[in-house]
């Protein structure tokens, strides 16, 4: 105890100004360093002229984005390659708004509230807001049904009507500022009298010409010697031929885990053991749901809607009869039909929900009569539901929905689903479910034939744990035998099944032929040119890579280009060569005798266009036959064009009938400009923009 007193006395001081220390530093730390610090770490997904887009915003605008998308499909599922278009356009859709924000404020556009007014109830209503009220029958806009839907929302105490109303008025009052801005730009689009009537001059005439051409092609490549100094300096002169933006290039392998054919007999000797319980059992949806990878649909579907293989043997099997095994993708399935009828391929019907959560059962029962003997009474059902139903799924549509057998309401609704599939149009009633209760009048029945309710029992063929461990086995033993990249080459030659993949973007998600890959595309970004990384588990399959180059933004490097400009080089010293042969020709003929190429001839050429129909793309050629200087009297110089040298000779100039006049062509013209406008304008304004992209930090 003495040695613990001492302790205390002589150090207690010194103690208490450590912990002091500590508490200090650890606040200052959260304060520098934490979440919400001054110093920590930055929620911007990018920049647009110094203003952050914050990456809740973007993600925010890619779930609506996939919302709206999937509900335009019908729900289906997205695949990566969608999910990545989508964050693109999310994207572009940010920096449109910042971009051309600041091109309204300095130019002094905005939407006033009485405009809105206009746009929602006026004379010249917004297309976005007459889209939730236009009959899809008639393609009329419905106004009493958008008025109504207004005069509903201020009384809505829930406050999510108001919420939706708010959306719907910010998309307008983007649209309408969109639409001003560019009408405003277009405005300018403008071609003076004087150019019109110069280019119609320049285009009633055409040129018959006498013309040599010596090809490119008749100087050997391997004859013309460049140097890689002669090509960069190529580049460096033509510096925006070469841009390119922040790349990657890998080499890869795969190491499939694709099922064996072991795997597939094993799937369909499970298969075929449930086969027999399936011929015998009366539980077909038991069955089923307990053992299939595809579970039980308990619902008719159309024949003309059924999308399988092996259709036509389906329908037409007698009820309990069984159909397979057959494969479906990567499935192995036996077909039974359970059940046959007539039935329609779609239903519009109305819907007004009294519902239960915020009432007694008997009050909302005594609600719903009284609506149904209102309606029996000629009251409009579209007005009452907008006005009475408690369905936000679709009261500001009249209560209406479109279904089909292939979409049916969840279980506790099934009453409900069966009344409305299996009625005429015109039939009425309330129907009690556990929602509330439902006021279902059928509006429309089409196309009655005959439906089928089928029993799926499939089995996914899977690789197996043996198959997918010798591709992981095989991986890893590649990527561990070969850490460089000449290692790594020497190895995929001896297998010789290596695969590249160029121009890999910092945000991509998917490479070709290997799927789904996020995680790869972020090793290459990380990695160091010739470094191989580990293995990379994906959808089915084992890959290697190699990072074999990484381009930055800006001007491309000579190894990236060097065919293309190796290529161009060599067309520009074969016409050295060729001009140099062909001397001080004064004549087409001498020309021709020069160079041992055949006279030839073209009429018809127009300045209007770069193509001759005997030559292709010539716009240097096109060019020379209008050249004053030459006119008919001479022979042009060597002219350098794409396919060779060309030297001509204009035979005679003709008037040709285009039928334009000077406002023709000034429509014309602006007429083009205008059509490409918003995508070009926005392209530049773009290009001008200072954008930061660091998405790729968070995904």
């Amino acid at each position: 105890m003495s040695v613990i007193q001492k302790i205390r006395d002589k150090y207690a001081v010194a103690i208490i100004v450590i912990i002091c220390l500590s508490i200090v530093g650890f606040l200052l730390q959260e304060a520098f360093f934490g979440r919400g610090s001054l110093m920590g770490k930055s929620t911007a997904a990018g920049k647009v002229n110094g203003q952050e887009i914050d990456y809740t915003e973007y993600n925010d605008l890619i779930q609506k984005n996939e919302t709206q998308y999937r509900r335009q499909m019908g729900g289906i599922a997205l695949n990566e390659q969608q999910r990545q278009q989508l964050r693109e356009d999310a994207w572009n859709q940010l920096l449109s708004e910042r971009i051309l924000s600041a091109q309204y404020k300095a130019l002094g556009i905005e939407v006033t509230n009485d405009e809105l007014g206009d746009l929602l109830t006026g004379k010249n209503v917004s297309p976005i807001w007459m889209q939730y009220f236009t009959d899809p029958q008639t393609g009329q806009f419905n106004r009493a049904q958008a008025d109504a839907a207004l005069a509903n929302i201020k009384n809505d105490k829930t406050g999510q009507g108001t919420a939706e109303l708010m959306q719907i008025e910010d998309d307008i009052i983007k649209s309408q500022l969109r639409q001003k801005y560019f009408s405003l730009v277009k405005q300018a689009v403008y071609l003076p009298n004087w150019l019109a009537t110069q280019q119609l001059k320049d285009n009633s005439t055409n040129a018959n010409i006498t013309y040599v051409n010596v090809p490119y092609t008749s100087i050997a490549d391997s004859t013309v010697k460049v140097s890689d100094g002669e090509l960069q300096a190529y580049i460096d002169n033509h510096k925006a031929l070469f841009k390119t933006e922040e790349a990657r290039k890998v080499e890869y392998m795969v190491f499939d885990a694709t099922p064996s054919p072991a795997d597939t007999a094993a799937a369909l000797k499970a298969l075929v053991e449930l086969k027999e319980e399936m011929d015998t059992t009366k539980d077909v949806a038991g069955l089923i749901n307990r053992n299939s990878d595809q579970k039980f649909f308990d619902a008719f579907a159309p024949e003309s809607k059924i999308m399988v293989p092996q259709k036509d043997s389906i329908i037409h099997l007698g009820i309990g009869q069984i159909f397979g095994p057959y494969y479906d993708n990567n499935e192995i399935v036996y077909a039974k039909l359970v059940d046959r009828k007539q039935m329609p391929d779609s239903v519009k019907f109305g819907h007004i929900l009294i519902s239960l959560q915020t009432q007694s059962d008997s009050i909302a029962k005594k609600r719903a009569d009284s609506i149904m003997e209102a309606i029996h009474g000629g009251a409009d059902f579209k007005t009452l539901a907008m006005q009475l139903s408690d369905d936000p799924g679709s009261k500001q549509n009249g209560g209406e929905y479109d279904i089909t057998p292939m979409q049916t309401f969840p279980e506790q609704l099934k009453e409900l689903n069966d009344y409305v599939l299996s009625n005429p149009a015109g039939s009425l009633k309330v129907i009690k479910t556990p929602v509330g209760y439902s006021i279902v009048k059928i509006i429309e029945v089409k196309n009655i034939g005959p439906a089928i309710k089928v029993a799926y029992l499939s089995k996914t063929v899977e690789a197996s744990q043996e198959t997918n461990s010798a591709a992981f086995s095989e991986a890893s033993s590649f990527a561990a035998n070969n850490r460089t990249q000449a290692a790594f080459n020497k190895s995929a030659q001896e297998k010789g099944t290596k695969r590249v993949a160029d121009n890999i973007r910092p945000m991509d998600f998917v490479i070709n032929g290997l799927g789904s890959s996020r995680e790869l595309v972020k090793w290459a970004y990380d990695a160091k040119v010739g470094d191989v990384s580990s293995v990379f588990t994906l959808e089915d399959k084992y890959a290697v890579a190699v990072l074999t180059e990484a381009r930055e933004a800006g001007t491309a490097k000579l190894a990236a280009v060097k065919p293309l400009v190796e290529a161009e080089v060599k067309r520009i010293k074969k016409a050295a060569q060729i001009t140099a042969k062909l001397g001080n020709a004064s004549s087409v003929e001498a020309a021709a005798t020069a160079t041992n190429q055949p006279v030839m001839q073209a009429e018809g050429v127009n300045f209007a266009t770069p193509f001759v129909a005997s030559l292709g793309f010539e716009p240097k050629v096109v060019g020379a036959a209008f050249n004053k200087a030459w006119g008919t009297a001479k022979a042009s110089i060597p002219i350098p064009g794409n396919a060779g040298v060309y030297v001509i000779k204009v035979n005679a100039y003709v008037p040709a009938q285009n039928g334009q006049d000077i406002n023709n062509v000034k429509a014309s013209y602006e007429q083009g400009i205008q059509g490409t406008l918003s995508n070009s304008l926005f392209e530049v304004l773009k290009d001008k923009a200072d954008v930061k992209d660091t998405r790729s930090k968070f995904m």
